[in-house]
């Protein structure tokens, strides 16, 4: 313990626990950072102001060796070595003198491919979240451990000079790479430590010639990996949970020389408005050693009861727990090369078909979109559909330009023989307002479809403007929506939403198509 305390770089340190069992981080933080139990034995936490990732105070220090790969924008940040230096100083005086929990983990199940972490907190259901969400090296394996990278999250300091710094605020989350280092300071939000190693990962893999994905996976009985990417709200968690096949992982995953791996030995769910009975997997999983943020509960005869419909606090009220907390998991965490990869869009506009067949160029042009559609709200009348577009499904978190990723992911397609699919989860018959979503029977009937192989045995046909190739039957799904523009009651209004969703498409993949990009995959997407 004394070489840790000595490696750490701090001026004093008082008691340090490394890796401490659960129970004892759970009775921690009830008797130091004011959680409470639930009436489920779920551990109540509050994260403070932030109750969400602060992506304006993410930064990367700009450094000759790095400099030249990362894509410099308003997703990655640039901030100098004196200033992340006096960063550094603040956290490391913050941290100085106090009880310190040092978690030592690994991100990544894959051997070949995973990386050892160090996290340094003072704050106990911190320590607990990462015991939740990173794979913990066994016993022995922590007598040689020697951390690839470290976070300090000094999460009680804040950098009142961030406008001298030319900042955007006094919170702050910088990386080092060059010094394999993290700071995070003026935030308690966990989320930040789980996402920042995200980003590291999206980092470090491509060099290696592996892919990092904001994706979940499971396997079936027969072996066969599936992968679901998707943004929120598009079902990505609820349809890669399925009880024919095991969970590999809900969200970050890598794919190597040896087929995907998860990055994280835990689950991180969205649970406002959970309901048992929709959602049963998730709600089972709430219990002793799960972490609640954020949400409201009532006491009841000392009881505390929670309102996950309440989201007066946030709307991203969240658990986290292990990922062998879900019945039906991947021990290993691991699964072969994809058969199939699943893009999921919730198209509000009701354009997409609910199920089509891309080909490699079309799995580039969409995967590097990255779209959904989000309604902003209920006023009178119909609301309009806003698109987003978020290249590889997670461009918050791509350090590198998002071509490396997809240029990744089409070699492997090619190499491995995977099958794509887009499936639209959002609205068929008309847009928000007009149609109705798509029913979770359809969806799980393509989505089933495509996981037995049932699908390549349908006739095809092509659907205008999007050259998407669309099954004319598939068991289990109302044939009258697999194409989309028969269930429209207007047939012309259907053309003209085509036709302008078709335009956002366009004009979103301008952006990848400078002089020296060497990709154009304009062909392989709508018609002008």
């Amino acid at each position: 313990m004394l070489e840790i305390k000595n490696s750490l770089g701090l001026k004093d340190v008082n008691k340090i626990y490394r890796n401490m069992d659960r129970e004892n981080l759970i009775n921690n933080a009830i008797d130091h950072d004011g959680a409470v139990i639930a009436y489920n034995g779920a551990t109540i936490i509050e994260t403070g102001i932030f109750t969400g990732r602060s992506p304006k105070d993410k930064y990367f220090v700009s450094q000759d060796a790095s400099e030249k790969y990362v894509a410099w924008g308003d997703v990655n940040q640039k901030v100098s070595q004196e200033i992340y230096e006096e960063l550094l100083e603040k956290a490391k005086d913050q941290l100085s003198g106090k009880d310190l929990y040092i978690s030592d983990v690994y991100c990544g199940a894959s051997p070949t491919s995973k990386k050892s972490i160090r996290f340094i907190t003072e704050i106990a259901w911190q320590a607990h979240f990462i015991d939740n969400m990173f794979i913990m090296p066994k016993t022995e394996e922590l007598d040689d451990f020697s951390p690839d990278f470290t976070v300090y999250n000094a999460c009680k300091t804040v950098n009142e000079d961030w406008e001298k710094h030319g900042l955007n605020s006094e919170v702050f989350v910088v990386f080092n790479i060059e010094e394999n280092t993290a700071i995070i300071g003026g935030t308690w939000y966990a989320g930040e430590m789980k996402k920042g190693i995200f980003s590291m990962m999206n980092y470090w893999l491509p060099l290696e010639g592996k892919l990092p994905m904001h994706c979940s996976a499971n396997i079936g009985k027969d072996g066969d990996t599936a992968l679901f990417f998707g943004l929120s709200g598009t079902g990505k968690t609820t349809l890669s949970t399925d009880p024919e096949r095991a969970l590999i992982g809900d969200d970050e995953h890598g794919w190597d020389d040896d087929g995907v791996f998860n990055f994280e030995g835990g689950c991180y769910a969205k649970v406002i408005n959970l309901n048992k009975d929709t959602e049963p997997e998730i709600y089972k999983a709430i219990k002793r050693g799960s972490i609640l943020e954020n949400v409201v509960y009532d006491e009841d005869d000392g009881e505390k009861l929670v309102n996950y419909d309440d989201g007066s606090k946030t709307e991203n009220t969240r658990v986290s727990y292990p990922i062998e907390y879900i019945d039906n998991f991947q021990e290993s965490m691991m699964g072969g090369h994809p058969e199939n990869i699943i893009f999921l869009s919730a198209d509000a506009f009701g354009v997409l078909p609910p199920v089509s067949k891309l080909t490699r160029e079309q799995a580039m042009y969409y995967f590097l979109s990255g779209y959904t559609a989000k309604v902003a709200g209920t006023e009178r009348g119909i609301t309009e559909p806003t698109a987003t577009f978020s290249a590889c499904f997670g461009e918050a978190f791509l350090p590198l330009h998002p071509t490396v990723y997809a240029k990744l992911l089409g070699e492997k397609i090619e190499k491995h023989n995977a099958n794509v699919y887009l499936v639209n989860t959002g609205w068929t018959g008309g847009s928000y307002g007009v149609g109705k979503r798509m029913s979770i029977k359809n969806t799980r009937a393509c989505i089933n479809g495509i996981l037995d192989g049932s699908i390549q045995n349908s006739e095809f046909e092509t659907l205008p403007l999007f050259n998407l190739e669309i099954p004319k039957t598939l068991q289990g799904v109302d044939t009258e929506v697999l194409n989309p523009r028969n269930t429209w009651e207007d047939r012309m209004e259907y053309d003209a939403t085509a036709k302008k969703l078709a335009g956002m498409y366009r004009n979103n993949f301008k952006k990848y198509l400078t002089d020296d990009s060497n990709f154009d995959f304009t062909a392989a997407g709508p018609e002008a």
